[in-house]
């Protein structure tokens, strides 16, 4: 027992502090000295739980707006291009998205997703118990999407999908909140099958956990620099008033206030120097009285705004010119690498959020529309959200065509392959769309007419005299004719 006493003596006799990084306790620079600096901690702040305070600032703030809806807009504004080998369903299905709604039911719940910090889209299925499995979809019986956000619905977290795959260990029922929306059904209870789901700003498992098994809004970390943003404004237009002051002495004032009679011709006199300044622009004083202007001129304001916009525009993920509509500065600086930037995190945010649930909602618009599931010729990709202009598409349109038609004279392609390949174009130069299913289907007809006769028979002997052939009057007569047995001999 004493050995260990005496070795645990050792042992702290050799035990130091150690810290690790710079610091230089005389400046009181760096790790563990006492500056201002080392106090700074970050604390909770939970926005996302003060719902009145999100839907105030939603309302009251056009940049708390344009934060929620400007992603979820540009998420939902091309829409998808749907392909299938039936090109009569696409057509069907993008009439029935248009005719539901569906792309506005969708861009509202990635907004309330945004702002609260979650939500879902039910797919209402005329007929059917939501809160069983989807199962089989009747032809017709979709019948659109219903968006509820987060305080409207509570998820069953004490029992979670145990099948493996995407929705594994997410609530498997969402009941909905009595009184919270307009919508009644029998169980109040929505089985995740049917529902496509948003979250916010995804979070750690034990922050989720403190939030319901949701996500964050997009307010909570950028909510102060939005509140600065507003603060700035109000300060700046309230200088204005103060830029041109005008300063008027006169002699005995004190003496004038602490007479009644006096006070009131000083207030009478003060109406008429109103008056004439307002229709003459002439100023009227007594000989003593002094009249003096002051202007003001204050710098700085615009670039202090311009820096706090900034931090809002690098929060939100959303450049200058796109959140402020403000035209980009620098010598040939056009914004167009900022957009494309921006529109390559909005492709990535469809392919990360939109997609899974996006290839729920056409599979069952399709099995509505034909009766059938969809085979695996049915996919869809998001329509980019770059426009180019009439100059960039003839460009465009200029290379694409000339290298589909130099392959075609170099017949490394058929007509009906380039004509294929043309009308794939359509989507992105805005021509050769008027080709039809007909007129390919003719160009192969003509393919085939072109192609040489097969000689299948030549090994098999079937051709005595040579390669078979037609001569003028549509006769058989061979083309290469067989050489006779004595000359080969000769030869």
């Amino acid at each position: 027992m004493r050995s260990i006493m005496r070795n645990n003596k050792r042992v702290g006799r050799r035990s130091q502090r150690f810290t690790d990084g710079v610091s230089n306790a005389l400046l009181r620079v760096g790790q563990n000295t006492p500056n201002t600096f080392q106090k700074t901690r970050y604390v909770p702040e939970f926005k996302s739980l003060e719902r009145n305070q999100l839907e105030w600032a939603y309302q009251g703030s056009w940049i708390c707006g344009l934060a929620v809806d400007i992603i979820a807009e540009d998420m939902t504004r091309e829409g998808v291009d749907i392909k299938a080998s039936d090109p009569s369903v696409v057509d069907k299905i993008n009439t029935q998205m248009d005719d539901l709604g569906v792309w506005n039911s969708l861009c509202d719940a990635i907004k309330w997703s945004r702002l609260y910090g979650g939500s879902i889209a039910v797919m209402l299925i005329d007929g059917d118990d939501m809160s069983t499995p989807l199962g089989k979809i009747r032809q017709g019986s979709f019948k659109g999407l219903c968006v509820l956000d987060r305080w409207q619905i509570d998820p069953t977290l004490g029992s979670t999908v145990q099948t493996l795959g995407a929705d594994f260990g997410k609530p498997e029922y969402y009941t909905i909140i009595a009184g919270s929306s307009e919508i009644s059904i029998p169980s109040q209870r929505v089985h995740y099958s049917r529902v496509i789901r948003f979250e916010g700003r995804r979070l750690p498992y034990n922050l989720r956990r403190a939030y319901g098994g949701w996500g964050a809004s997009i307010l909570e970390t950028v909510f102060d620099r939005i509140s600065m943003f507003d603060l700035a404004t109000e300060g700046a237009a309230q200088l204005l008033s103060k830029a041109y002051l005008r300063y008027y002495k006169v002699e005995g004032l004190r003496d004038i206030l602490t007479n009644d009679l006096a006070a009131k011709g000083f207030l009478k006199q003060m109406d008429y120097i109103r008056m004439f300044q307002g229709i003459e622009g002439m100023t009227i004083g007594d000989s003593s009285d002094d009249f003096q202007t002051m202007q003001y001129t204050f710098t700085g304001i615009p670039e202090v705004m311009l820096q706090i916009g900034q931090q809002i525009s690098g929060a939100i993920g959303v450049p200058l010119v796109r959140l402020f509509g403000q035209s980009p500065t620098g010598f040939n600086s056009t914004g167009e690498s900022d957009l494309r930037t921006y529109y390559d995190n909005v492709k990535h945010d469809q392919d990360s959020d939109l997609r899974p649930g996006m290839k729920r909602l056409l599979n069952v618009m399709y099995e509505s529309e034909m009766g059938t599931p969809p085979g695996d010729d049915f996919s869809f990709e998001f329509k980019s959200l770059w426009q180019m202009t009439n100059e960039q598409k003839a460009q465009a349109a200029t290379g694409m065509a000339g290298a589909i038609i130099q392959a075609l004279q170099a017949d490394a392609i058929t007509p009906s392959v380039a004509m294929k390949e043309l009308r794939k174009l359509s989507d992105v130069i805005g021509l050769f769309s008027s080709i039809t299913d007909e007129d390919i289907d003719e160009a192969e007809e003509a393919d085939n007419g072109l192609m040489p006769p097969t000689f299948g028979g030549l090994n098999e002997g079937q051709i005595e005299n040579g390669v078979s052939g037609a001569d003028e009057n549509g006769e058989p007569k061979p083309l290469v004719p067989k050489a006779p047995l004595a000359n080969r001999e000769a030869g």
